[in-house]
């Protein structure tokens, strides 16, 4: 089905030879400074123009003799949202299609010639942040592989080193414990989605009908799962020859079905009462096609218009293709004013605009990949079980937050290369013969952010509070761990293929640090985190809480509130001690902790006496394998 209000024009056929002189209706003029970008690693079929005025009869005249075929709106109108559409320009813009003989080069500089046509856009091609190379799972699919202690039964649970990671050997003989994204115990006690939110996987066609997809996902008034920007028709395909399954991997990350004793967990997947956030499908590459900058600017626009509140992205331009937020901005005008449009968009009460999260790019490069590397935008670098940087990750300027990528060439149990050392996640079993597989790149660490920003915005509209799309960003990106620390002691790493990465090269190269799915919820909360080293008892300073006079202060107890005891191992209960909270965790995890103490006196005021208040502090305790360099305040 043909999206509705896109206006398709067909100029009559022509070869070569056909393309004379412009017809006189053109005011010809030395226009090629309106050529804004260049026309390598573009598509060679298409150009992207904009026209202050709607083209009309002689105008299409004009861009006939100029090789142009075709010619349609590039993005779809919406009733109602003409003033928005409007704001950012994009009633401007049309896609040009080209006559098969004609030279790209050849027909921009003609078409920037014309009076009419204000900007000239090669329609650049972008690149998937990842190799596309999935590993079928082939190991037990039993209940008894459910991880030890979780509250959900998908058998695949312990199998995801990345929510929870124990340091199993067997994930990798060098598997860090605490490399992981801290979830288990936000779904616990806080939430584990809200299927009003959606996000948008732009990206390859998901497999709506995965198993473990399908209930959380996105459906329309027609029965659609999303839009195929590739193909005519629209519809959503995900098999064909050159598909990945890299758009169904991401959605797994992002919301596979929990607790429906299926498969994997997804971050944001529910807690199994239908409370799972949905997906919604924005197809931008099909088979070996696709990618372009209008295919994306379309699937963008489409996601704010149909209810998205995050877009997960995990492609990009080459690495290195632009190195300034300026020369992006000047030579991609239709994808820019796309996102902006997105961020302008408020689909839930919880936040004033859309989130755009984007992978930071798979050519180890020292700064993010485009469009990822704008400051408005949050990109995604990726660590390895290890709890270090993936020898393909990007890193440096553009980098905001770094989660879990995977990583294939580590030493496994048995010594071989350990596959299980990457990102298990959902795929289609058309292509890789099982509904489940291993793949690696900054591609996975993208929808591990996008999932916890779905939590953090169901969190928020569980407890009502409500922000500007600004300081969601920035609760996103310094709700973070220290990755500094780890990077300091292990100084240099080698891989099974003979790649060794010098650490010190990495060292405030990535961004705030690894996302912390608790902290964000803390945030939501309102209350700051501590974090201490799991294995040590330790004597934990609160005077944020209770001021410098907390060491005077009289106590009457510490509380660990909810599932805490467990969560953090805690063979003794804390207690206060010289005005400092006494804590042992022997495990990594998070919870709240409730201290109360007399403000005013060292007895509490009563009928037959004088003395002071109650006063009680919750406060967020954050247990990790290492401790963060500043004492532990985040």
């Amino acid at each position: 089905m043909p999206l509705a209000g896109i206006l398709t024009i067909l100029i009559a056929g022509c070869s070569k030879a056909d393309i004379g002189p412009l017809t006189p209706a053109a005011e010809i003029k030395d226009c090629t400074h309106k050529i804004i970008n260049t026309p390598e690693h573009s598509a060679e079929n298409s150009l992207l123009l904009s026209f202050e005025q709607a083209p009309g009869e002689a105008v299409m005249d004009s861009l006939r003799a100029c090789g142009i075929v075709s010619l349609e709106r590039l993005f779809e109108s919406v009733p109602g949202n003409e003033a928005n559409e409007k704001e950012f320009g994009l009633e401007k813009w049309y896609k040009a299609g080209l006559d098969a003989s004609a030279a790209v080069e050849k027909v921009a500089e003609r078409a920037s010639k014309l009076s009419a046509v204000s900007l000239v856009e090669y329609d650049m091609l972008f690149e998937k942040a990842s190799d596309g190379i999935s590993y079928p799972y082939t190991g037990p699919y039993s209940p008894e592989t459910r991880a030890t202690g979780s509250l959900f039964n998908d058998p695949l649970l312990g199998d995801q080193w990345n929510y929870k990671n124990g340091g199993k050997k067997t994930v990798s003989q060098d598997c860090y414990a605490g490399a992981d994204i801290n979830v288990y115990d936000v779904w616990a006690s806080l939430t584990a989605g809200d299927n009003s939110i959606i996000v948008a996987v732009v990206d390859e066609g998901v497999k709506y009908t995965h198993p473990d997809l399908a209930p959380n996902m996105w459906t329309d008034a027609n029965g659609k799962h999303g839009y195929n920007f590739v193909d005519a028709g629209g519809e959503l395909s995900w098999d064909k020859e050159g598909d990945t399954g890299h758009g169904t991997h991401c959605a797994g990350v992002i919301a596979a079905v929990n607790n429906n004793g299926v498969g994997i967990s997804g971050v944001a997947g529910g807690s199994g009462n239908g409370d799972g956030v949905k997906i919604m499908s924005c197809q931008i590459y099909s088979g070996n096609g696709g990618g372009t900058a209008s295919t994306i600017a379309r699937a963008i626009k489409y996601a704010a218009d149909h209810g998205a509140s995050i877009i997960s992205c995990s492609f990009g331009y080459t690495g290195g293709a632009f190195k300034s937020d300026g020369s992006y901005k000047k030579y991609c005008g239709v994808e820019y004013e796309a996102l902006h449009y997105f961020e302008s968009r408020q689909n839930n009460k919880a936040v004033s605009g859309g989130i755009a999260i984007f992978a930071s790019g798979n050519d180890a490069l020292p700064y993010a990949t485009y469009p990822g590397a704008l400051a408005d935008v949050i990109s995604v670098s990726a660590f390895g079980p290890d709890y270090l940087p993936t020898y393909y990750t990007n890193y440096g300027p553009g980098c905001n937050v770094v989660a879990p990528g995977g990583e294939y060439y580590h030493r496994s149990s048995s010594g071989g290369v350990s596959g299980t050392s990457m990102i298990l996640s959902t795929v289609p079993s058309e292509i890789s013969k099982a509904d489940y597989a291993y793949m690696q790149g900054t591609s996975m660490a993208c929808p591990h952010v996008s999932g916890i920003a779905a939590l953090a915005l169901s969190y928020a509209l569980k407890l009502g509070h409500t922000y500007t799309l600004d300081e969601f960003k920035q609760m996103i990106v310094t709700s973070t761990n220290d990755f500094e620390t780890r990077l300091n002691a292990v100084g240099t790493k080698t891989l099974l293929n003979g790649k060794t990465l010098q650490l010190y090269n990495y060292r405030n190269m990535m961004g705030e640090g690894s996302i912390d799915a608790w902290k964000l919820m803390m945030k939501i909360e309102g209350i700051p985190s501590i974090v201490v080293k799991a294995g040590e008892e330790q004597f934990v300073d609160i005077s944020s809480y209770f001021g410098t006079a907390s060491i005077n202060l009289t106590y009457l107890g510490v509380e660990v509130l909810g599932n805490g005891t467990e969560s953090l191992g805690l063979d003794t209960q804390p207690y206060m001690k010289y005005g400092k909270l006494v804590i042992h965790p022997t495990k990594s995890g998070a919870c709240k902790v409730r201290i109360t103490a007399v403000g005013g006196g060292s007895e509490l005021g009563g009928e037959d006496s004088i003395g002071g208040m109650k006063v009680s502090q919750d406060i967020s305790i954050i247990s990790r394998n290492l401790k963060s360099r500043n004492g532990g305040w985040l």
